[in-house]
Formats: C-alpha cells, sequence, structure tokens
C-alpha cells in the first residue's frame, strides 16, 4: 500500500479532483425556496417535490432549472472472487458476461426503463471475468477498458493491487469527464457483476458502521446456508479492511473491486465538474460512503433514487442522510431505481418552473392569523 512519501500518481489525481469539489449553489436554492412559497399552491403541498426541485436547482445552479435533458446511465461491470471462492450468489460468474451481452442488446430492464424515462445507457466492463473475446460480436471495445478479469477474494486476499485500484479511480474519473464534456447534464451510477453485494456489504459495515449481520442481505436471491456463507465472508473482509478505513484507494484495493473504484472516481469527477448524480442501490451507494469521507462536500451532489431492500442500502443512507425518492422493494441493480427518479426531477422542474405565482395569477393569499 501507498504512503505519503510514495504518492502514486493516482493519489495526487484524487487529491486534485477532491480539492475542485465544492457546494452545490446556495443562492439558486434561496431563490427556490422563495418561488415555491409565491407559487399557487399551499405552502409545502407538493411535499418532498418541493425539496428536490430546490435540490435540482442548487445543482443547477440557476432557478428556475430546466428539466434534466440529457441524463446518462453508467453501468460498472465487474465480477467479484468473493462469489466464486466463498460461493456468496445464487448464481455462477459466468452470469455477469451474459447480462453485459443482454444489456449490449438493449433488452436488459435497464434499457427497457432508460428507454421510458428518456436516459442513454452505457455499459463499462472494468473487471468481468471473462475472455477478450466474449463480446466480440457486440463491437470491439466492450472490454477495452477492463482493469482485469475478476477480483481477487476479499476474505482471504486483496482485491485488486494498487495499481489496478489507481487505474480503475482514474478510469472513473475519465468517463465521468467524457459524458459531461458530452453534455451530461445529470448522471447515473448503476452496476452489474456478480459478488458485488459482498463487497459493497464489508464496505457499508466498515464505514457505516454496522454491524456485519446488519449490512448481509439476500442479494441475488440467496438461501440461508449461502447467506451464512455470505456474512462470514463478509466479516473476514471487514477485519482486513478495518485499517485502511481513512485511505479510499487502499480501502478499494483491500476489499472493494475495480467497479466500487471506478464508481469512486465517478462520483468525486461529477461533483468537482458541478454535475448532479442519482445513485441506484448497494453497491454505488458504497463508493459514494467512501467518496464522503474523502470529500464530504460530494454528498450534496447525490440524490438517492431508491431504497434496496438490502440491508446494507438502508444503512449507507442512513450514515449519508440521503432520503431515497422511491422504495418499490426492488434489488436488481443495474441503474433500475435510480432511473425511476429521473422523471420526478423533470416534474419538480416543471412545477418550479412553469406554475404561476399568486401576484401572476391574481390569487389572494392565504389571510394572515388574526390577532
Amino acid at each position: 500500500m501507498s504512503t505519503d512519501a510514495d504518492e502514486s500518481p493516482a493519489q495526487s489525481l484524487l487529491a486534485d479532483v477532491v480539492a475542485r469539489i465544492d457546494w452545490p449553489d446556495r443562492e439558486a436554492a434561496r431563490q427556490a425556496t422563495e418561488r415555491w412559497q409565491s407559487l399557487t399552491k399551499p405552502e409545502g403541498a407538493l411535499g418532498r417535490l418541493e425539496d428536490l426541485g430546490t435540490w435540482w436547482a442548487s445543482v443547477r445552479g440557476t432557478c428556475p432549472p430546466a428539466p434534466p435533458a440529457r441524463p446518462v446511465l453508467v453501468i460498472f461491470a465487474s465480477d467479484h472472487g468473493v462469489a466464486r471462492t466463498a460461493r456468496t450468489s445464487a448464481y455462477p460468474p459466468e452470469v455477469t458476461a451474459q447480462m453485459v451481452r443482454i444489456l449490449l442488446s438493449e433488452r436488459a430492464a435497464a434499457n427497457a426503463l432508460a428507454r421510458q424515462v428518456g436516459v442513454r445507457v452505457r455499459v463499462v466492463d472494468v473487471g468481468v471475468d471473462a475472455p477478450e473475446d466474449y463480446a466480440n460480436d457486440l463491437g470491439p471495445d466492450v472490454a477495452a477498458m477492463r482493469i482485469r478479469r475478476g477480483s481477487g477474494s476479499i476474505d482471504r486476499e486483496n482485491a485488486l493491487t494498487s495499481e489496478e485500484a489507481d487505474a480503475a479511480f482514474a478510469l472513473g474519473v475519465a468517463i465521468a469527464d467524457t459524458e459531461i464534456d458530452a453534455g451530461a447534464d445529470l448522471l447515473i451510477a448503476g452496476d452489474m457483476g456478480i459478488g458485488n453485494t459482498t463487497s459493497a456489504s464489508a464496505i457499508v459495515g466498515l464505514l457505516a458502521p454496522a454491524e456485519v449481520t446488519s449490512v448481509v442481505g439476500r442479494g441475488t436471491g440467496i438461501d440461508d446456508h449461502t447467506w451464512m456463507r455470505k456474512t462470514g465472508a463478509v466479516r473476514d473482509a471487514m477485519r482486513r479492511g478495518k485499517a485502511h478505513k481513512a485511505a479510499p484507494l487502499d480501502l478499494i484495493a483491500t476489499i472493494g473491486g475495480p467497479d466500487i473504484a471506478a464508481m469512486l472516481g465517478f462520483l468525486l469527477e461529477a461533483a468537482a465538474r458541478r454535475t448532479p448524480v442519482i445513485l441506484d442501490g448497494t453497491v454505488p451507494t458504497a463508493a459514494a460512503l467512501i467518496a464522503h469521507r474523502a470529500a464530504y462536500k460530494s454528498r450534496d451532489w447525490l440524490l438517492a433514487g431508491h431504497r434496496s431492500t438490502e440491508p446494507a442500502h438502508s444503512a449507507a443512507l442512513g450514515r449519508l442522510d440521503l432520503e431515497p425518492l422511491l422504495d418499490l422493494r426492488m434489488r436488481l441493480g443495474e441503474g433500475t431505481g435510480a432511473l425511476l427518479a429521473v422523471p420526478l426531477i423533470a416534474a419538480a422542474a416543471a412545477a418550479l418552473g412553469e406554475m404561476l405565482t399568486f401576484t401572476e395569477a391574481g390569487v389572494s393569499t392565504a389571510e394572515e392569523p388574526a390577532e
């Protein structure tokens, strides 16, 4: 692992990204709050839609803000070695590569939902454990960004080398830059990978913090015996990762994976570029926990799209003090829950920008209470 005297390029990049992160626009938020109070409705009558509109105004830096015009979902795909060695999943690791192919054929759940809400989907293979030619028929660039084939089994060995963690982090930064430079005004972080909730649960258990049994869920629908194996693997990983809680890249190299490292770069660079991100489930939110420890201002650029049924997700959301917009008992990943939040942002922006004020409509305001 790295030391202060031996700072890696990625640690320098991390420090640079963190230094560029500032708060969202507080003046735009103030203007949005005042505008909500002037619109033709009782004060607070639109509930959380008003909070959402105020947040959207702050992250877009203007009031009233336009609805999202170019939202993009980036799905980070990677296998986690702990699923194979500790048998923590109901599905074999081969499913990750199969699902990448389905996502690229635009027939997965994320594709269907994205089409309905006007979101472009990008799939990035950062660590799928499959031969390089597994998706040749789908295009030559599918595995071009892959850091390695799967990660180490975190209950007994490091997930990544320091160099691999650094490369994955830098890749996430570059992906955020590419999408924002292309015009994305709203990003979504999604995940795909067998074993990824095991790594994410270990990270959440350490950083929330929480007891191991309170963060281990059923993931892909595991039975009781598999849950016990998963709990043991998470417990062992938490022990291995404890010494690295204060070092984001070292923690990910020890008990994370290339997807989580890339998501960390993605989330932090988005905040540095003043671009909001909707979090999906357990894995992106685990990355958000690490981002929050690295740069506490990054949290204000994040929106919790939904609440997963995975207990680690609720623990992470609680630590971040993020209240999810939706709770549909979803646990698929792929960004599916976050996608469903996009129309709510558009609705909040439309209401904030298009409603008449009491003055414009010539409507009498509420009477002051009698003395």
